[in-house]
């Protein structure tokens, strides 16, 4: 009850109230010999001291001696003494209240101090959970700052990584100067400025430094800043060991992926270019080519090699993405302007189809790429045109799902057999019943999968034969901006 008054000078003036009750009570209606009223008196004083402080209880001290001195020690009414162990009393009665005070005061700082500490180790706690979930260092680095954000309640956050000299952002932090973030690389301990709110502490693995954070709107206790450091370096240099180990896994790999490749590239790189040598072929011998002939032929080579640009194109993104040499630009963005940017981009190669969009813009605002998670959703779009009837439709959802939105590409298919979901996200592969009859490479749905999990979701699929597919993949809530715009 005594927290809800947060002023001090009415803080001042209920512990002043409160000694003039007792002072009242103790003189008008229940008459008590001296020492009850000294011991009310400090038991008041305690109990104000351990919810207001020393300096309110200090305050209420004196005051109470005046009233005791005045109202209870002989000659009532005056504040003069004039036995000497009443001055006594009146010294020791001061004297056990302000040090009772200060105890009281001290006591409730630690508790408040202890309570702080428990509260951050759990959310340090929660931190170094969320560090474990990803093994990828980009999508790793991407999040670091949101956690950060989300974990402890601040206002913005940011990484810096020395190696790199790249600054990872989360939230408002413009004004978190980066000049002295790389400053902070070099000290040895967590550097707080209260007076802009604003803290700094290295990233150490060990005695090395890898880099820093930065963090606005909320102090952190220095051991907790020292501890996130310590957390993320750690964290970073485990996620590079998984990579290692998956690089390592990946060479042992090699002659099997290498034979998948050739594969690949010997059947989808041969049928283009077959087309084109046909049609080159016909234009050079055949002198006397009518004009609709010469355009028939002509667009077939256009079309080969658009199809080999694209072959060349996904190629590139996948080798791109092994190698974790692209960074996201992630921004709030509205799911129902991603889809509306993937459609159009699909317009051509849709036609007439029927596309059933049912994705509300009610929606909250996701934290994103745009260009990245439009690719994503174009690549599900012409999977879905590709192996499914030209008169059945296709239908675009989305819904959210905790901190989470989904959304999904519905088909009407031949769909995927049980055996082969678990495998159509693998590089170069592609369904048994299909490969032959649909244009594809096996690398549009890896790539798609890269790009997801690099925002921190996941893709999916769920099929029914005979009835079509669902390819469906999540993406998380912009935690600064949940409302859409």
């Amino acid at each position: 009850m005594f927290s809800r008054f947060p002023n001090r000078g009415l803080q001042v003036l209920l512990s002043l109230g409160i000694i003039l009750g007792i002072t009242f009570a103790y003189r008008r209606i229940l008459p008590v010999n001296q020492t009850t009223v000294a011991l009310t008196f400090l038991l008041a004083i305690l109990a104000v001291s351990a919810f207001w402080g020393f300096t309110v209880s200090a305050i209420m001290s004196v005051a109470a001696v005046l009233a005791f001195n005045y109202y209870f020690l002989p000659p009532v009414g005056a504040f003069t003494v004039t036995d000497p162990q009443n001055w006594v009393a009146l010294f020791v009665f001061l004297a056990t209240s302000l040090i009772a005070s200060q105890l009281a005061t001290r006591a409730r700082n630690q508790a408040e101090a202890a309570q702080q500490r428990r509260k951050e180790i759990e959310r340090l706690y929660l931190f170094s959970q969320q560090l474990l979930v990803s093994g990828n260092v980009i999508t790793l680095l991407n999040f670091i700052p949101n956690h950060i954000v989300e974990t402890f309640e601040v206002g913005a956050a940011s990484l810096y990584l020395a190696n790199k000299n790249k600054f990872y952002h989360s939230g408002s932090a413009a004004h978190i100067d980066e000049e002295e973030m790389k400053q902070a690389t070099a000290r040895e301990d967590a550097h707080l400025d209260a007076s802009r709110s604003l803290s700094f502490a290295p990233v150490r693995m060990g005695t090395r430094s890898i880099g820093s954070i930065g963090i606005s709107g909320r102090l952190l206790s220095r051991q907790t800043l020292e501890a996130l450091g310590t957390m993320i370096a750690i964290s970073f240099e485990r996620a590079r060991a998984v990579e290692d180990l998956g690089k390592t896994e990946a060479t042992r790999e090699g002659e099997r992926l290498k034979s998948a490749l050739l594969d690949s590239v010997t059947h989808d790189f041969r049928t283009p270019l077959t087309s084109i040598k046909a049609a080159v072929t016909s234009l050079l011998s055949t002198a006397e080519n009518s004009e609709m002939q010469r355009h028939e032929l002509l667009t077939v080579i256009n079309e080969e090699c658009d199809r080999l640009n694209r072959l060349v194109g996904d190629a590139a993104e996948m080798a791109r993405l092994d190698a974790g040499e692209f960074e996201l630009q992630l921004e709030a963005q509205s799911v129902s302007e991603i889809v509306a940017s993937a459609l159009q981009h699909c317009k051509g190669a849709l036609g007439d189809r029927h596309i059933r969009v049912e994705v509300s813009a009610e929606l909250p605002l996701v934290r994103a790429d745009h260009s990245r998670v439009k690719d994503v959703l174009v690549r599900l779009i012409e999977n879905a045109d590709a192996y499914s009837s030209k008169d059945q439709p296709i239908t675009i959802s989305a819904e959210i799902s905790g901190n989470f939105i989904t959304v999904g590409v519905a088909d009407r298919g031949p769909g995927v057999e049980d055996i082969e979901l678990g495998l159509i996200f693998d590089k170069f592969y592609r369904g048994k019943g299909q490969r032959y009859l649909v244009q594809g490479t096996g690398m549009g749905l890896p790539i798609a999968k890269a790009i997801v999990e690099a925002h921190g979701g996941s893709i999916n699929v769920t099929s029914q034969l005979g009835h079509g597919s669902v390819f469906y993949f999540t993406l998380p809530v912009d935690p600064g901006r949940r409302e859409p715009r």
